[in-house]
């Protein structure tokens, strides 16, 4: 069964999802619960369209406020990780941004000790994709990377 971008599919024990892309070889670029990941087609199933109510609330991103606000996918928790796995979650981080055509991603590192944020900041200077990097000013424990 082929799918087309903007069809809404299940996959097995993850949930219900959009296409975004199709790939060659039955393989399919997947947003669901705010990650991408790309999946076979015979892992999907068609799902139902989805139910639309008469008094819905606005997305987020339709919010006035929220304008200019990442999404939950644009941003990286690295609490509680070694440095090695730090780098190993950013450098997977960042290919899925990446994918999503993010501009601009955050990076929570935390204040405390700056071995990781230091990690960081060496990796995403090496990557050709990242454009620039900065610390948050209004919040030292968290770098935000141009791509």
């Amino acid at each position: 069964m082929a799918f087309a971008p903007g069809d809404r599919v299940h996959i097995a024990r993850l949930g219900t999802g959009v296409v975004r892309e199709a790939r060659n070889g039955d393989r399919y670029v997947i947003e669901l619960k705010g990650r991408t990941m790309i999946v076979e087609g015979a892992q999907m199933e068609r799902a139902e369209p989805e139910r639309t109510k008469s008094r819905r609330k606005p997305e987020p991103s339709e919010s006035p406020e929220a304008e200019g606000a990442l999404p939950a996918s644009a941003s990286l928790d690295l609490h509680g990780k070694t440095v090695e796995e730090a780098l190993a979650a950013l450098d997977e981080f960042l290919n899925e941004a990446l994918l999503a055509s993010h501009a601009e991603v955050r990076i929570i590192h935390g204040r405390s000790g700056g071995r990781i944020r230091d990690a960081v900041h060496k990796r995403l200077r090496e990557l050709p994709p990242v454009r620039a990097f900065r610390v948050d000013p209004r919040n030292p424990g968290v770098t935000i990377a141009t791509l």
